[in-house]
């Protein structure tokens, strides 16, 4: 068996089948029709049968009466850690394969003209190009001025840089103290040192506004921090306890680097 944890789901029509099974009963519990599953997946409703009961015996799925299933627990991580492989995998398709044969949006670092050769690089999470030799290069598809955003094509080699650290802060819910356990001064001398701000939890946003600090994120802000440090920046975020083991296990997935931070105070 390949080591490629992407090998079940991409290349097993039986694990694809039974991924999308468990999907729409997670979209439509608790009351499935299991003949409309079928239409939508292209399969027979005696199929989809033998995935309900075959997911059941898994314990993905709990069955409350004829007709009636509900996702457990356990059926939930399962859709989450495929769903976060298959995104991995997407990202790598966009960014290390499509990049070739497309035309990548970019900042003009200065006046540019139709043809021009150009150096592709990143700057504080964004895309640059610029007349100057990068690791990186491709072709101006029109005009542009600086600042402009700008086509360009025909982009060959590797945009140079490195993702950047998240910097993880585990802030306590209010049944134990909730923002005001966290040191301020701890707090704003990680601020000075991070390019973003993000916070999970009314516990983090408002230990956050108690440094006198708005964030940069708080709604999404999970997949905003992993999305700005594939971009190279450094970030910081705060995240309440109860969704702190849950956010390791994506950076983890994910493949980048941090660091735990403990500012709760003595």
């Amino acid at each position: 068996m390949p080591e490629d944890p992407l090998y079940n789901i991409l290349r097993s029509k039986r694990e694809t089948t039974r991924f999308q099974v468990l999907v729409e009963v997670a979209e439509h519990q608790p009351s499935i029709r299991q003949q409309e599953i079928a239409e939508k997946l292209c399969v027979t409703p005696q199929a989809i049968s033998e995935y309900v009961r075959d997911l059941a015996d898994d314990g993905f799925i709990s069955a409350e009466g004829r007709g009636r299933y509900y996702v457990t627990h356990k059926g939930v991580e399962w859709i989450l850690n495929n769903a976060e492989l298959l995104e991995t995998y997407a990202r790598h398709v966009r960014r290390d394969i499509i990049h070739q044969i497309v035309t990548w949006a970019a900042i003009a670092d200065c006046d540019l003209k139709k043809g021009d050769a150009v150096g592709v690089y990143m700057k504080g999470g964004w895309l640059y190009a610029g007349k100057q030799p990068q690791s990186a290069m491709g072709m101006v598809a029109a005009d542009a001025g600086a600042g402009d955003d700008v086509g360009v094509a025909r982009l060959a080699g590797i945009i140079d840089h490195t993702e950047g650290k998240i910097e993880v802060v585990k802030v306590p819910r209010i049944e134990k103290g909730g923002s005001k356990m966290i040191s301020i001064p701890k707090l704003l001398e990680m601020i000075k040192s991070t390019e973003l701000v993000a916070a999970v939890g009314l516990e983090s946003y408002l230990a956050i506004k108690n440094a006198g600090i708005k964030p940069d994120m708080y709604f999404g802000a999970r997949e905003g921090t992993i999305e700005a440090a594939f971009h190279g920046m450094h970030c910081l975020i705060l995240i309440v306890d109860e969704e702190f083991t849950d956010f390791l296990k994506r950076l983890e997935t994910a493949g980048l680097s941090y660091n735990i931070h403990d500012l709760v105070k003595n």
